[in-house]
């Protein structure tokens, strides 16, 4: 049975797992899904239809699945998946979707996001993530797996942050950073090869050595980008992380990180 504080105010029609904690004063809304092993910490709020996986742990004062900050939000039924494995700390504010958006915010799995981070409408984090402090992720922004966000970085609306990447404390994003990359600045540019990244994830004998000469054509041999990528492929087709690099960069719609 779950473990309810006498103070908490849990709505009668939420979905909790048997061995879910929920501590003081804390709010759970009536559309709310509480897996196996969730914890809830003191005056939490989550609303909305809100779905939290297994083993999730959610620090005091966080706010999860508000009413997205769009004016044109007109109170449709849309949703917040967020995984197994998370943890959401002090202050951080993650909203539902939108219609226009697909109308689903989604977290992956094993992500940590910090204190006072912000998770806007629409989002799609991936896995192994990690946003810290006072980040901001403004509406439909697309996080992939790996990446690490540093303390302040503001994301632009519609941007990709792609796997592996690590953005330095108060970076701006307004286009997208490429997967593998270290960015950085006002407005974030490209500052190298996150090999530090690449190495703990002890990715294939190949991995490294195809990526540092991929990043070597594609940003520093001033080749025009259709030679490059032309000249990528030739000389990587074997390396799938080259390959998803690859592609990220040909999907982009607002540039990237040079």
């Amino acid at each position: 049975m779950p473990r309810i504080h006498p103070s908490a105010i849990v709505d009668p029609a939420a979905k909790l797992a048997d061995d879910v904690e929920v501590g003081p004063l804390s709010c759970v809304g009536p559309e709310v899904e509480l897996g196996p092993g969730v914890v809830i910490g003191s005056q939490v709020s989550i609303v909305g239809c809100t779905r939290v996986g297994a083993r999730t742990r959610v620090h005091p004062f966080a706010a999860l699945g508000g009413d997205p900050q769009d004016r044109s939000f007109a109170g449709a039924r849309t949703r917040l998946e967020i995984g197994a494995d998370n943890v959401i700390r002090e202050h951080a504010t993650i909203h539902v979707g939108t219609p226009q958006g697909g109308g689903c915010t989604r977290i992956g799995d094993d992500n940590l996001i910090m204190n006072g981070a912000h998770v806007a409408h629409d989002c799609q984090v991936g896995s192994h993530v990690i946003v810290a402090s006072f980040v901001g992720l403004a509406g439909h922004v697309v996080v992939e797996d790996y990446a690490v966000l540093g303390a302040y970085t503001g994301v632009h609306q519609f941007a990709r942050v792609g796997e592996s990447v690590m953005s330095a404390a108060n970076s701006m994003l307004s286009r997208d950073a490429p997967p593998f990359a270290m960015v950085a600045g006002d407005r974030a540019r490209l500052v190298g090869l996150n090999v530090v990244g690449l190495r703990r994830r002890e990715l294939s004998d190949a991995a490294l050595p195809g990526l540092k000469h991929a990043f070597h054509l594609l940003f520093a041999s001033k080749l025009r980008l259709d030679v490059a990528l032309a000249r990528v492929r030739e000389e990587l087709p074997d390396v799938p992380e080259v390959e998803r690099l690859l592609r990220f960069l040909e999907g982009s719609t607002r540039g990237f990180c040079r």
